[in-house]
Parts: C-alpha cells; structure tokens; sequence
C-alpha cells in the first residue's frame, strides 16, 4: 500500500499535486479539513466535540483528530493507499498515525515536502485570494502569520520522518506538470 504524507507551507501547492497523485496512482485523498467540515456539519459524535473545542477558539484535541481519521481509513475497502493532506501536524500525531496504520499492517511510505521560498508562497496565496475570494488569502499579513505558524508548529514534524529515512523534499517551483514530474520520480523508487 502505498501511503504518502503530503506536506508543506499554506500555497506549496499541496491540493493542486495531490488531484494528480491520486490519479495517476489511484489513492483515496484524506484532507484533515475536509473530514472535519463532513463530521461538523453531519453533527456527528465527534464532530461535535470537535466543533465545541472550535467554537471556544481551542484546537481540537489530537485525540478527536485521530479518531476521525482512523474512522475514514477503515470505510475504504482495499485501497491502494492513502494520501493525507493536512496531518500529520505534531509529532503527536505522526506517532499516532504509525501506530493506527502498523494495526492495519502498513505503514507510510513518503513524506513528501514541497518545498518554496516565503516571497512565492505570499504570491501564490495573494493570487489564489484574487480568483477564489477566501478571506484568508486576501492579506499578506494573514498570509505571512499562517506561515510563521507553519514553520513553528508544524514544519518541526518533518524531522520525525527524516529520522525514520521517509522524508523527501521536493522544489515546489516551476510549473506544476515541473513539479508533478519531481513528485512521480520520487514516488516510483518507493
């Protein structure tokens, strides 16, 4: 099975690579994010103790996390792999997600890392801001804090799968068929 922890900065270009992995390899694509927004709004049990700890302004536990996922893995039957975007973000959670996938006997395979300098990360988002109207990606202030917090809270989670041997960085600039290419060529040696 083949397991690919997507990772990098707000604007690397995570969603964009990952339609096209998830094509071209056939897995089944787990966005933290989106998993969240589907258990909130189906007012699920977790998704409410989630949504209360949002509501107060907290972050949601590691532990409500991981049970969603854990939850989303398992109602795939036979996939090929998985491709998570958006976790892990502690090294907490990359623990945690080791010891779920060890009891369903896999493993990830990849981190993989796009890696691009700050200036074209804050390009990139005021762009997205234009065309999409996400708030967010609206102000360079906003912009330039979320990836202060990237670089603070969750890039340390790298060093995890480095120490593993399962980290790979990839240059995030240039085209994005460029950048699919540098993604393919590594995947196809795992």
């Amino acid at each position: 099975m083949l397991n690919i922890v997507l990772f990098g900065p707000p604007g690397a270009g995570k969603g964009t690579q990952a339609e096209k992995l998830i094509v071209k390899y056939g897995l089944v694509h787990l966005s933290t994010g989106d998993i969240f927004r589907s258990n909130i709004k189906g007012e699920t049990e977790l998704g409410n103790l989630a949504k209360s700890y949002m509501d107060k302004g907290e972050l949601v536990p590691d532990s409500v996390t991981i049970k969603m996922l854990e939850q989303e893995v398992v109602k795939h039957e036979s996939p090929k792999g998985f491709i998570f975007d958006g976790f892990p973000r502690t090294n907490n959670q990359a623990n945690a997600l080791s010891v779920f996938l060890e009891s369903i006997n896999t493993e990830v395979s990849v981190m993989l890392a796009l890696d691009v300098p700050k200036e074209e990360l804050v390009k990139r988002l005021l762009l997205r801001g234009e065309k999409s109207q996400r708030a967010d990606d609206q102000d360079a202030s906003i912009i330039e804090n979320r990836i202060r917090v990237y670089l603070e809270q969750t890039a340390v989670v790298a060093s995890y799968y480095e120490e593993k041997n399962k980290y790979q960085s990839i240059n995030g600039l240039g085209s994005i068929n460029e950048i699919t290419e540098r993604l393919y060529r590594v995947i196809d040696l795992i």
